[in-house]
């Protein structure tokens, strides 16, 4: 497809839709509506002022017992609603009325904190709240999450899931992106690992589940999006927190914060330094049948780790209409690694020890990620709304392997050794730009806009044969691999309603060229890789609000995950002495099909089924080469199906007493489409729930706990069940909160599974110190009323987490 062509018809489009215009007439219409509050309450007796965008008075009213309203002899114009009442926030929003009735969604009005002759009205946001495009996790409502990091904080997410590697799975589904206030975080592997560590909870306002994402959002993501929203504070003035955590597991380690937030007239400043600072464990032991050879590998580790996170913002408002604002943040992370590995090699038919492996393997880490955005935003009273964002991301790794290799006898006698160094930089630049409109149109409101994007990637590797105390470069075994990727997208959406029923369609386009060039002495048949293609994401919604207790929403949508930059270098990495990885430069991507129905019941109860359809599904498989040694790829091997059910309730039993439960189950079938692939299906269920008691003296309790039954990771690995159990007691008093965790107390995290491809098998076990007391201290200062800092979604949103993992 003629790139240049599709973008100069998009824009002739979007002119044309723009000067689209709807003919007034002079009839007087009425307008209706609901009030709801965050717990999607009706609310009643909230007063409804409609004025003229000046501020003069129209119609006044009332909601009734239903939360509803009603507004007659309302001339065709633009209006300003305004709705308040005692303690929430007041909702002001733009409104036209054209020639029919105009009926409004739901309209949320938002707790708040207010002081009335000395009565203080403090009013809770819910855990949970369950609106038609995502699921929202109110971190702030649990008091188990002060003192957690972003990491434990996922697995508290409904219907969330983290397997043995900290990858998520939403719905039955890998392929998840995680967004950091609406924004791609640019990393992967163990660096997200590593800065989702170093977020405390305290500052994270909420966790977003979007399970169906619109027609704005990239395509990338088959099981959706995550998007974790840092927390901004309210009203003129200056306000700021401090926090430390820390953690006792087989080392101490601890996490920190601080938040500073100050508002003034015309500008808005924001800053928040946290870091990760401790020692972790963790074990692996992979039991591997490889032809006439058994390896019994037995590995412990350590992890030293030193995270440190900065985020800079400034939002400066031009007019009431228009805001124009910039957003820094770098994340610098320097860890080390010791692992000890044991692997005796026997003889299958005989069960001798022909030799044992010892590996006493470490490694050294930079990693620098520093991202920039400059960001645009203008809105009218019309509902007309554009914005446009520029960013810039460059992240840089320095990653020092090194590996000694010792084989001896069972007596300890040394037969022979080996060791290398690998030295592995990687390097990324990447450079996007977007510009999204939205006006009404009709009874609804269309929206559209551009996106461009490069990235550019350096990956070296190289291999060091230690020889006499000297490192001597391997030229056969050292290479380096040049990737660029160019992505071109566009999107239209609109959204229209009529009556008790809502609709919402969009289409994306984008189009993909990339190039990767392999530099390496050896010969290798895959030295160059290209590709070009273009695909169409379709997506559509349409819900249904029955009465006021019942509601429907059926959701479509197409998804795509390209392969990892790293997983396309066809090079090969040695990981240890026995095993190796290398990319694989004929991965095609993976895409999805979902369909979702929900039912939501007084806007707390909400069940859902969804079916999603994976082509071209892709895993990470292990490969037997020769008699002893092994490959990790990444395979294109299944076309897989998944069937997903859920249940979600929070519920409060009384003024002391409130509960949440997520219980779901799925069904997952893989057909196999590489013939060393064992198709496989199996049936998972699982639960997440957790119970908070208020007690007197500014007490409160939590009891919380997951469990996941036998379930298959990433294609190939069946793995046993899964759980955890925690309990925490916090306590408050003035400007400081302080808290005591107790997690995974009956030590069930630890994962077991097996695998097999082709003619290799492998039983597998794994964990690390998940069982440890937090000890949490958080104390805040300033003013106690400072005003929200916009919430940027940049550009930088598909480009990032697509990072792989360098070995």
């Amino acid at each position: 497809m003629n790139t240049r062509m599709l973008f100069f018809t998009w824009i002739l489009l979007v002119s044309a839709f723009a000067k689209a215009e709807v003919s007034p007439q002079e009839a007087p219409q009425t307008l209706k509506g609901t009030v709801v509050s965050e717990r999607q309450e009706p609310l009643p007796y909230v007063n409804v002022i409609v004025n003229t965008t000046d501020g003069t008075l129209v119609k006044a009213a009332i909601t009734n017992e239903q939360g509803a309203f009603i507004i007659a002899d309302l001339s065709p114009n633009t209006y300003t609603l305004v709705l308040s009442f005692v303690g929430y926030t007041t909702v002001e929003k733009s409104i036209t009325i054209t020639t029919e009735t105009l009926t409004l969604p739901p309209i949320q009005m938002q707790f708040a904190t207010e002081t009335l002759e000395e009565v203080t009205v403090v009013a809770e946001r819910p855990i949970i709240q369950v609106e038609p495009d995502k699921t929202i996790f109110n971190v702030a409502g649990t008091v188990s999450s002060a003192g957690n990091n972003g990491i434990e904080l996922l697995r508290k997410a409904p219907g969330v899931r983290l397997d043995n590697n900290n990858n998520v799975i939403v719905e039955g589904k890998t392929g998840v992106l995680i967004y950091i206030d609406g924004r791609q975080s640019f990393l992967q592997g163990d660096d997200l690992t590593a800065y989702l560590q170093s977020l405390q909870a305290d500052t994270i306002d909420s966790i977003e589940i979007i399970t169906q994402p619109s027609a704005r959002f990239d395509a990338a993501g088959n099981a959706g999006i995550i998007n974790i929203r840092l927390k901004r504070e309210k009203g003129l003035g200056t306000r700021g927190s401090i926090s430390s955590t820390v953690t006792v597991g087989d080392y101490l380690r601890t996490n920190n914060s601080v938040s500073l937030t100050s508002r003034l007239k015309k500008w808005n400043l924001y800053g928040t330094y946290s870091n990760y600072i401790g020692r972790s464990t963790g074990f692996i032991d992979l039991f591997r049948i490889q032809g006439d050879k058994i390896f019994d590998a037995q590995n412990d580790s350590e992890y030293d780790g030193f995270s440190n996170n900065f985020r800079f913002g400034a939002d400066h408002y031009l007019s009431k209409r228009s805001t124009v604002g910039a957003v820094l943040t770098t994340n610098i992370n320097d860890s080390e690694s010791r692992s000890n590995s044991r692997t005796p090699i026997i003889d299958r038919n005989t069960g001798t020890i022909d030799s044992i492996l010892r590996a006493p393997n470490s490694s050294e880490s930079n990693t620098v990620n520093i991202g920039m955005n400059l960001n645009y935003r203008y809105q009218d009273t019309t509902g007309t709304v554009f914005s446009a964002d520029v960013d810039y991301g460059h992240y840089t790794r320095d990653r020092l392997n090194n590996q000694p290799n010792f084989y001896v006898t069972s007596s300890g006698e040394i037969l022979n050794e080996s060791i290398t160094n690998q030295d592995t930089p990687i390097t990324i630049d990447i450079y996007a730009a977007k510009a999204d409109y939205e006006q009404r149109l009709g009874n609804g409101s269309f929206e559209t806009g551009l996106k461009v994007s490069q990235v550019r990637t350096d990956n070296t590797f190289d291999f060091f044969d230690v020889i006499n105390g000297m490192d001597v470069l391997n030229l056969n075994r050292s290479n380096q691999f040049l990737y660029d990727e160019k992505i071109y997208a566009a999107y239209a959406k609109y959204n229209a309603g009529a009556g008790n029923w809502k609709f919402q369609g969009g289409f994306r386009v984008e189009s993909t060229d990339s190039q990767g060039d392999l530099t390496a002495d050896s010969e290798n048949d895959n030295q160059s890789v290209s590709r070009t293609y273009t695909d169409l994401f379709p997506s559509a919604g349409l819900t249904y609000q029955a009465n006021r207790n019942n509601s429907f929403a059926l959701n479509y949508s197409r998804r795509i995950q390209r392969p990892n930059y790293q997983d396309l270098n066809p090079f090969e990495y040695q990981l240890d002495e026995l095993s190796f990885r290398r990319g694989n430069p004929f991965l095609q991507p993976q895409y999805t099909n979902n369909v979702k129905l929900s039912h939501t019941y007084k806007y707390t109860l909400t069940t859902s089924v969804s079916y999603s359809y994976v082509s071209d599904f892709f895993a990470q498989v292990t490969e037997a080469v020769g008699e002893s040694r092994n490959f990790l790829s990444t395979r294109n091997v299944a076309d897989q199906e998944v069937y997903n059910f859920s249940i979600s309730y929070p519920y409060k039993v009384n003024s002391w007493w409130n509960t949440y439960a997520n219980v779901y189950g799925s069904y997952s079938k893989y057909t196999a489409t590489n013939p060393a692939f064992i198709s496989t299906s199996q049936e998972t269920v699982g639960f997440y729930a957790q119970s908070t008691f208020t007690l007197p003296k500014d007490y409160k309790l939590e009891v919380s706990g997951w469990y996941s039954s036998p379930s298959i990771w990433g294609g190939t690995y069946e793995i046993k069940s899964l759980g955890s159990l925690n309990l925490a007691v916090q306590k408050t008093w003035k400007q400081w909160t302080g808290k005591i965790t107790v997690n995974d107390v009956l030590y069930t995290i630890p994962w077991e599974g097996i695998t097999q491809f082709g003619n290799l098998f492998i039983d597998g076990r794994g964990g690390g110190d998940t069982r440890n007391v937090n000890f949490y201290i958080q104390y805040t200062f300033g003013n106690n009323d400072v005003k929200n800092a916009r919430k940027r979604d940049g550009s930088l949103e598909d480009e990032k987490g697509r990072i792989g993992q360098a070995p």
